[in-house]
């Protein structure tokens, strides 16, 4: 995963205080301790938008914001992530930094199609660790805002996409390949206290089986 260089003219570098996340997204008192412990600053660092990155918005994509959270001990529960997304209107990639390095995170997010005032959004992807200095790559040459954030956050989900793909039905794939990959290890570990051996046989068949759909989900060919 290469981190990307934005605009100049897009720098916003605003930092953002707590109290105006748990206000716009309700927050919970066990979810601002949270913010209290794991959280060191978060600032709104660049906006992604039509005037400052001369590429056209889109019906789903208005702007794109990016985030950067300075984490106290490189630990991020997802609960805060969510929170955020939650309190901005506008879909966010997250790029969290502690201890000299930075590690992009990101959700999938758009608008629900029965209320375009709410959003839907998906299980968070997340890139590598790395320097805070590593060489970035430029924005991708693209015509509208929607193409641009499916490039972005498509750089985090670690399954190629297929031929004509779209960026949801990418998504959708990844989040079913983490279901079955959960399934599996909770199989195994199943099997590994089973002691019938007809059972044995029965749960590896299922093992297998899930496996098959794990690497046939991973293809990029349709």
């Amino acid at each position: 995963m290469t981190l990307f260089a934005y605009p100049q003219r897009s720098a916003f570098g605003r930092v953002i205080p707590k109290t105006k996340v748990y206000e716009y997204a309700g927050a919970s008192t066990a979810l601002k301790g949270l913010f209290v412990k794991q959280v060191d600053q978060m600032t709104w660092s660049h906006k992604l938008a039509p005037e400052t990155t001369n590429i056209l918005a889109s019906k789903t994509v208005q702007e794109i914001q990016i985030f950067t959270v300075t984490l106290k001990t490189g630990e991020l529960k997802e609960d805060i992530l969510r929170c955020m997304d939650k309190a901005i209107p506008s879909p966010i990639i997250f790029e969290l930094a502690y201890d000299g390095k930075i590690k992009p995170v990101a959700c999938y997010k758009r608008p629900n199609e029965a209320d375009s005032a709410k959003w839907v959004t998906s299980g968070y992807f997340e890139g590598a660790w790395q320097p805070a200095d590593a060489p970035r790559k430029a924005l991708p040459p693209v015509t509208d805002l929607s193409i641009l954030y499916a490039e972005l956050l498509g750089s985090l989900i670690p399954y190629p996409a297929k031929q004509g793909e779209t960026l949801q039905q990418r998504v959708e794939r990844a989040e079913e390949i983490g279901k079955r990959q959960k399934e599996v290890e909770k199989a195994q570990a199943r099997l590994e206290k089973e002691k019938q051996f007809n059972r044995k046989v029965e749960m590896n068949a299922k093992i297998r089986t899930l496996e098959d759909e794990i690497e046939r989900l991973k293809q990029c060919k349709n």
